[in-house]
């Protein structure tokens, strides 16, 4: 695509056909598809944008505004609208244009990035670097909200402490159990016990146990009634199995994805049946 070319043949129609060509310029840009949420693109001329906003659809990014030019405060101001909608998007990709002061200044206060850079694959390459920080980020701020499948059996000859912390050797049926999961038997109408704060094997602390390993593990009554009791709420007869959640399971599938095994989905199928989750 490209635009007519216009020649003044004396100087007063010049400002005229400024007009004119100003016109056509927001005419085309606005024949642009956009996204209703994602990043904000300007370049220095129309190809040059053509020519990014053809890289991101290829690569499967999403693009809500576009601009022409120098990158001003006003740029800025549409592309923060996505902090309130994704801040994965919050970002302006600049293609071989200036950012004014005052768009930098706005850009720092508000809290949005702006990517520059004159080479396609190098302004790419930042954007994707961002994508993976924030997504480390936002896993980070998940982590003690994700509950990982995990059911046990209860070594009978390893009860240590029967109350508040519970303290018992158990085997790993299948999963995959780490500290900070919450733990309830079903076979005693769900009773909850408490949170796994520590894993042992050998007297060491371990940060997780898989499917056959024999661990030593301590319950701690965190966000539950009246301290459970070993012999009495539940004994060696009884399955262990952490309490999922629909919270918990989305925060797997949305941060965790890499660290679940296919065994540990169908185990997530199978818990979501027993809890009856939806």
């Amino acid at each position: 695509a490209g635009m007519p070319v216009y020649v003044a043949k004396y100087p007063e129609e010049a400002e005229i056909l400024v007009a004119d060509a100003n016109k056509a310029l927001k005419e085309e840009l606005k024949s642009i598809k956009l996204a209703p949420e994602g990043v904000y693109v300007q370049a220095s001329t129309l190809g040059s944008l053509e020519a990014l906003l053809q890289f991101l659809k290829d690569s499967k990014i999403k693009y809500s505004g576009v601009s022409i030019g120098p990158v001003h405060k006003k740029d800025v101001m549409k592309a923060s609208v996505m902090l309130q909608h994704d801040k994965e998007f919050a970002c302006l990709l600049a293609f071989d244009v200036k950012v004014e002061r005052d768009a930098q200044e706005t850009a720092d206060s508000l809290g949005v990035r702006i990517f520059t850079a004159d080479i396609i694959y190098h302004l790419f390459d930042q954007f994707m670097g961002y994508k993976d920080e924030l997504k480390q980020r936002r896993k980070e701020e998940n982590r003690n909200s994700a509950v990982f499948p995990c059911r046990l059996r209860i070594i009978p000859t390893c009860i240590f402490n029967t109350r508040d912390p519970i303290v018992i050797g158990v085997t790993v049926i299948n999963g995959v159990l780490k500290a900070g999961t919450p733990i309830c038997v079903p076979s005693k109408e769900f009773v909850y016990l408490g949170v796994i704060t520590s894993l042992e094997v050998n007297n060491k602390q371990i940060e997780s146990a898989t499917t056959g390993l024999d661990v030593c593990i301590k319950i701690e009554n965190i966000g539950g009634d009246a301290p459970k009791l070993y012999g009495r709420h539940f004994d060696e007869n009884d399955v262990l199995v952490s309490k999922i959640t629909r919270e918990s399971i989305d925060i797997l599938k949305e941060f965790f994805r890499d660290d679940m095994t296919k065994e540990n989905w169908k185990l997530i199928v199978e818990l979501k049946k027993l809890f009856e989750i939806m």
